[in-house]
């Protein structure tokens, strides 16, 4: 296990936590969403480090994730959820021409970016429209389960949507950085600790 796997899986974490709080309470940390979100558009990013900003924007993601790890606060929602997604990865990686599609659309969404900012609706709706078009086709679906009320809102289903899609990217790096599902089982004890010393240190350096 490397501090570049952990921050993927850490990514991962976060955007399903953010996922399963606007499922819950129809809000989520929004520095944490912006975080998550932006690692969407950074596909060329030079390192994993890059690809989120800085190692103190999953803060939220580490935090989920020693508490998975060590079973202390474990939420099985997220969990179920990060399992989930680790697999709908696996079904698009067998699906060129969805990866392509999915490509073209944040490609297409970077434009709007630049024109309406990255938090604005337009490209939140983008994003959802994206996820629900290609990632929503597949195999395992994503199961989200919450406040009925709040899963009724079209701007919270949007919204958890986009997490997914998040999500999913930081599944694609994990899986890169040769990443796999047993890892977490097998190196539990040592991810957790390097989780500990990057939450450590992206807390220090925000100081």
């Amino acid at each position: 296990m490397t501090e570049e796997r952990v921050l993927a899986l850490a990514g991962l974490f976060q955007a399903c936590a953010l996922a399963q709080q606007l499922a819950n309470d129809g809000r989520c940390d929004e520095g944490a969403m912006e975080a998550s979100v932006a690692s969407v558009f950074r596909i060329d990013a030079p390192s994993v480090v890059a690809v989120y900003g800085d190692a103190a924007n999953v803060r939220l993601g580490l935090r989920t994730l020693i508490a998975q790890l060590d079973e202390t606060g474990r939420d099985m929602a997220v969990t179920r959820m990060t399992v989930t997604v680790m697999r709908l990865e696996r079904s698009l990686a067998a699906r060129p021409d969805l990866l392509e599609k999915l490509q073209q659309g944040i490609i297409a969404a970077q434009r709007q970016v630049e024109h309406f900012g990255q938090d604005s609706s337009q490209v939140n709706s983008r994003l959802a429209e994206l996820y629900a078009s290609t990632l929503s086709i597949l195999n395992p679906r994503v199961m989200v389960s919450g406040n009925p009320q709040q899963l009724q809102l079209p701007s919270v289903v949007e919204k958890v949507r986009t997490n997914l899609l998040a999500a999913v990217r930081s599944a694609v790096l994990w899986r890169q950085l040769g990443g796999r599902q047993w890892q977490l089982l097998l190196y539990r004890r040592q991810c957790s600790m390097l989780a500990r010393g990057l939450l450590t240190g992206s807390t220090l350096d925000r100081r």
